[in-house]
């Protein structure tokens, strides 16, 4: 086993699974994962919104896990230190601290039957009534302390039924969820070779006992009952390139924690339909998502967004580049109505298959349900249209050439500016040269455009009204060095308060480093700022306050 010892400024580092150990008849494989930085003064940032330089100038997220495997016998741990948290991930006070024994398990599995007693990760369907996961990045896991049973019958039938305490943060709710999943291939039963046709179904229950005293402490509504059901059934289908997926979903009664409207309860619902076509170089995707007081508590007495037992993500196009990101959409899960349709193409050259064109388009679109506005009206949540197109020219020429016009609510379509929305126009340019196998060169440079805002409605969100110009340069000596530098500026035009000329100052986000590979190694070190925005993971999202710091990455595996 490697011994790692890291000692700089600031750090970000992660581990993956990769090589295993022998140990006896069995193999011993392990990740590693320690986040840190090292945050310094910025004079320059005083004046930012959200800029953030916490006492302890040091924030170290790390995990440890190991995993050992024997035929159909598995076990493994994680160890988790934070010392103490990086910023944005201490939305709740201490939340995060110390050390912990984060997870365990035990594990046996044939090809039938299976069962495992530890910490459980797993999902029912497309996750909207029950999803136990990590995620690293977003500082969130949710997994059950408890025991789950699976069993298969060849490939027609499909169950299994867990029972735990959720975890919130670095300890155990005083709450217990037991839950049931069944699956169903009609194809199978039937004979249906070219197709995939299967009825799944899913019931999830949280029991907590209620505490009068406590309850009444924090505004818990006394119309909470200790059992909440739920229950979803779905549908999926693949022939010939055709897919289809349905899910409906109920809950009942729950704390409408996601407004912070505690004293209040409602029942809750969604409508999931995804339809999908796929031919050669050609595919389509739309979905459609009706969804209504969705955000489920895995505990009535737990605090923050660490708090959800259920999945819901933003059905919207995921973006890699930093100004399509500065205001991604996030679920309103109170209720909104809408869906995205996803189109790609793809056209090769017969004779030189290195050569190619992809182009794809995208359009998503979300409202308020008009029940639970102010105006009582469907407000706009979100728009985006963009598309982007990929030439691959030669063997060392590509380009992309991406736009994108975004609209969205600062309110997130409620309170006492009901359907007010700012635009984006965005436009990304993405060049990549080859000079060799071993040297490349990747510039990217991309501008944003904003819709003027009126004064009054400026302070409704950061950089309201603003223009932002993005660059991006990368020089790779492959398989080992990369180098990179990147600057992100806004600029705000000016505009009329009061009878006067208001213009703010141009702000720089500079950062720039380097980054080492060899084997299963890889070494980060970057310097730079960091604007306040948010961080992304799967269509869930986290709020970055701004810092300016140092950090190292460093992977590794073993």
């Amino acid at each position: 086993m490697k011994k790692i010892t890291l000692l700089l400024l600031g750090a970000t580092c992660a581990l993956s699974a990769g090589a295993q150990i022998r140990l006896g008849d069995g193999q011993l494989s392990g990740s590693f994962e320690t986040n840190s930085i090292y945050y310094v003064d910025d004079a320059k940032m005083t004046d930012v919104a959200g800029y953030a330089v916490p006492e302890d100038r040091f924030g170290s997220n790390n995990y440890l896990k190991l995993d050992y495997n024997y035929g159909r016998f598995s076990a493994g741990i994680q160890m988790e230190a934070y010392m103490p948290m990086l910023l944005g991930f201490n939305e709740i006070p201490d939340a995060f601290h110390g050390f912990k024994l984060a997870s365990k398990y035990v594990q046996w599995q044939d090809e039938n039957f299976g069962i495992l007693v530890g910490d459980i990760y797993d999902q029912f369907g497309n996750g909207l009534i029950f999803r136990s996961y990590e995620d690293r990045a977003l500082g969130f896991n949710n997994s059950l302390e408890g025991v789950r049973g699976t069993y298969n019958f060849g490939n027609y039938v499909q169950f299994k039924g867990l029972y735990g305490r959720p975890r919130l943060y670095m300890d155990y709710e005083d709450s217990w969820i037991r839950g049931a999943d069944l699956s169903v291939s009609l194809a199978d039963i039937f004979g249906l070779r070219e197709a995939m046709f299967t009825l799944e179904g899913s019931y999830v229950n949280r029991f907590q006992k209620i505490d009068e005293e406590k309850s009444l402490h924090q505004g818990v509504s006394d119309q909470v009952r200790p059992n909440l059901n739920m229950y979803s059934g779905r549908l999926n289908l693949d022939w010939k390139g055709i897919t289809a997926r349905f899910e409906y979903v109920t809950k009942g009664e729950d704390d409408l924690f996601s407004v912070g409207a505690k004293g209040n309860v409602a029942k809750g619902n969604v409508y999931l339909a995804e339809l999908g076509y796929s031919h050669k170089g050609f595919s389509v995707l739309g979905s459609f998502r009706r969804l209504e007081h969705m955000a489920t508590l895995l505990s009535i007495y737990g605090e923050g967004t660490g708090n959800l037992i259920n999945y819901i993500p933003a059905l919207t196009r995921q973006y890699t580049y930093l100004l399509t990101n500065l205001n991604p959409y996030q679920v309103n899960p109170d209720g909104e109505l809408g869906g995205q349709v996803d189109v790609y193409y793809s056209l090769r050259n017969k004779s030189a298959r290195y050569k190619y064109w992809n182009l794809h388009a995208n359009f998503s679109t979300y409202y308020t349900l008009k029940e639970n506005t102010q105006n009582n009206k469907a407000n706009l949540l979100w728009r985006d249209i963009n598309v982007d197109v990929e030439r691959q020219w030669n063997r060392s020429l590509k380009t992309s050439l991406l736009l994108s016009r975004q609209e969205w609510s600062p309110t997130h379509g409620s309170g006492d500016f009901d359907g007010i929305t700012f635009a984006s126009n965005i436009i990304v340019g993405d060049v990549t040269y080859k000079f060799n196998p071993r040297y490349s060169l990747r510039a990217e440079l991309q501008y944003l455009y904003s819709d003027y805002v009126r004064p009054e409605y400026r302070g409704l969100a950061d950089d309201a009204g603003t223009d932002w110009l993005a660059f991006l340069l990368e020089f790779n000596i492959a398989p080992k060095w990369s180098f990179f530098f990147s600057d992100m500026m806004n600029f705000n035009r000016a505009y009329q308060e009061d009878g006067e000329t208001q213009v703010e100052k141009t702000v720089h986000y500079p950062s720039g480093g380097f980054s080492f590979t060899k084997s299963r190694t890889r070494i980060q070190l970057s310097f730079g700022r960091n604007r306040k925005g948010f961080v992304c993971s799967g269509g869930v999202c986290r709020e970055q306050p701004a810092f300016t710091g140092v950090s190292l990455l460093l992977t590794s595996s073993f």
